[in-house]
């Protein structure tokens, strides 16, 4: 850790700033392994709400 004293006897302590990096658009695979996913997602909630209907 990085610690400075100012001239009033301060202890300054600065953390550490992470790598900073750019996000990349997701290729074709990956964007059809998102909408699988959500696809999936939809059915399943889509069911537990059904089943909550028909229990009640």
């Amino acid at each position: 850790m990085y610690t400075t004293v100012n001239e009033d006897g301060v202890l300054n302590n600065y953390p550490t700033d992470p790598q900073v990096y750019c996000a990349e658009y997701p290729a074709v695979w990956e964007q059809r392994n998102y909408v699988i996913q959500g696809a999936i997602a939809t059915i399943f909630v889509t069911a537990l709400v059904l089943v909550a209907f028909v229990v009640s």
